[in-house]
């Protein structure tokens, strides 16, 4: 998948200077004029702080667009350099050296150097910090300045996967001494400077003068972000001409943008995922037979069939695709079985029990109707759901992580050991099932090994056995994998290989498409 092994890239340094070359070669592309996209997922409440981010409106808008990271995942899922232009480690993967790119600025002038990685990688530590990319920071026990376009991170345990965390969109790189500020207007290294940002709202940028990037990225002279967490709307938009791009179209009205000359529609598999993640510290889901008892009534195949419409796979309550290196493909598949379920049920101390399921479109695309049809088949086990819609502002900070059990969405993430660590590692801000040791010490033990371990087949067994573990006990039911369907008007001009790693080529349209 990525081209060269991670423990290759430890061996030997050439590797470093292999991962950090540019990504796939792309057809003639026109420079100028304006791209607009209508995208979901934004909220009042947005802003440039990089470590609130959560959905693909501000994901674009910064990490696709104004701001950098130290390395990217590029289309192909291969990793590259972006701030930084190549990485070498020690053989224990502890001791990490960053060498930086020379020549950058910040959109307000001020070059990019060592101290600007340093105070950007310290935003996210403290005892307040909410960061969902505080698991990875915090096992950076060292930030050594070797020289202004140098830096070296020492980890407290070794982990073969940090130069693909540095890819992280809560990871960006912001000026030292002016984050404040940075936060406040949106001022980054990206390829597009902030003109106007609207929260949850608009966001424009212009392309941003004699960028380090230079011809090879950034074709568009404007870019205009609409936030139009509607489905109906956000598909009008594009069929009236009034944006270029959307992102998550609605299955069910699919036929009509295929029907338009003018726009074409673009299917990515990938490892996004959808979920109902119940909090396993709340009773009485800290029951693991009533998690169970959820687990096998749920229908999954019918969610397919009837909410994906045939754009995805059956998912088998683990987070881990087919897209990653370590994909557990034996792992027996979880089926809809009432009679199991009662049997669960009635182990946790229960004839019968009633729940409440909170829901909504802004979760991901068919989500109350997913709730429904899990409400049905749970209920010929003697579970009575009660879904509650919820409104699609505001739905992120208000229900997700608060309601014991919802609907949500991930991206999924290039390697097993950023799924996991971002959202099942105990205490982590987006563990959104708080699954930690008293549900299973077992996981956690191996979550902290299998990072550190070099060898692929131990590392294999270990993954193996965790994604059998969340499938059997987890407090996470995964009913299916969908793939990303976005729709493009053929004015835009747009790589032969689209990105699965996010939404809308991995949020980076911005840089990566032009007018045709």
């Amino acid at each position: 998948m990525y081209g060269i092994s991670r423990r290759g890239l430890l061996q030997t340094g050439m590797a470093a200077g292999v991962l950090a070359a540019t990504g796939l070669p792309l057809r003639a592309q026109t420079r100028g004029g304006k791209f607009t996209a209508g995208l979901s997922g934004a909220n009042t409440s947005d802003s440039w702080d990089s470590r609130t981010h959560s959905d693909i409106f501000m994901i674009s808008s910064a990490q696709g667009a104004v701001f950098d990271s130290l390395t990217e995942i590029a289309a192909d899922g291969s990793l590259k350099g972006e701030l930084a232009e190549s990485w070498e480690a020690t053989p224990d993967a502890k001791t990490w050296t960053f060498n930086l790119r020379k020549g950058v600025t910040f959109h307000n002038g001020k070059s990019f150097g060592a101290d600007d990685v340093i105070a950007s990688l310290q935003m996210h530590l403290g005892e307040e910090s909410k960061s969902a990319a505080k698991p990875i920071v915090e096992n950076i026990v060292e930030m050594n300045k070797l020289g202004e376009h140098q830096v070296e991170l020492v980890l407290a345990a070794g982990n073969a996967d940090l130069p693909y965390l540095m890819a992280d969109y809560h990871i960006l790189m912001f000026p030292a001494g002016q984050i404040e500020e940075a936060i406040s207007q949106g001022i980054g290294t990206g390829l597009y400077q902030v003109t106007s940002f609207d929260p949850g709202v608009r966001m424009t940028a212009t392309r941003y003068a004699d960028h380090y990037k230079g011809d090879s990225a950034g074709f568009f002279d404007e870019i205009e972000y609409i936030a139009i967490n509607d489905n109906t709307a956000r598909m009008n938009a594009l069929l009236t001409g009034q944006v270029d791009a959307i992102n998550r179209v609605d299955f069910k009205t699919e036929n009509l943008l295929k029907a338009n000359p003018n726009v074409r529609i673009q299917e990515v598999t990938g490892n996004e995922h959808y979920t109902f993640p119940i909090l396993t510290d709340v009773p009485p889901y800290n029951d693991v037979n009533l998690r169970r008892a959820l687990k096998y009534g749920l229908n999954r195949q019918e969610m397919v069939d009837k909410i994906l419409l045939g754009h995805g796979r059956v998912g088998n309550d683990s987070p881990i695709g087919p897209a990653n290196q370590y994909f557990n493909a034996e792992m027996e598949q979880l089926e809809y079985d009432p009679d199991k379920a009662k049997f669960y049920l009635k182990e946790a101390g229960y004839d019968s029990i009633e729940l409440d399921l909170s829901a909504s479109d802004a979760a991901f695309e068919g989500a109350v109707d997913a709730a429904q049809l899990f409400q049905a088949s749970a209920s010929a086990a003697g579970i009575k759901l009660n879904v509650i819609q919820e409104p699609a502002d505001g739905y992120w900070s208000n229900v997700w992580l608060s309601k014991p059990l919802s609907a949500a969405y991930w991206s999924g993430r290039p390697t097993e050991d950023w799924m996991f660590s971002i959202a099942y590692e105990e205490g982590v801000p987006w563990n959104d099932s708080q699954w930690g040791s008293e549900d299973s010490a077992r996981f956690q033990e191996l979550l902290v090994s299998a990072r550190t371990e070099l060898d692929t087949d131990k590392r294999r067994e270990q993954y193996y056995e965790m994604q059998q573990i969340l499938r059997d006990d987890g407090g996470i039911l995964l009913p299916m994998f969908s793939n990303f369907v976005q729709a493009v008007n053929n004015r835009i001009q747009t790589p032969d290989t689209i990105g699965n790693g996010w939404q809308m080529d991995n949020a980076r349209m911005a840089e990566r498409w032009s007018v045709a």
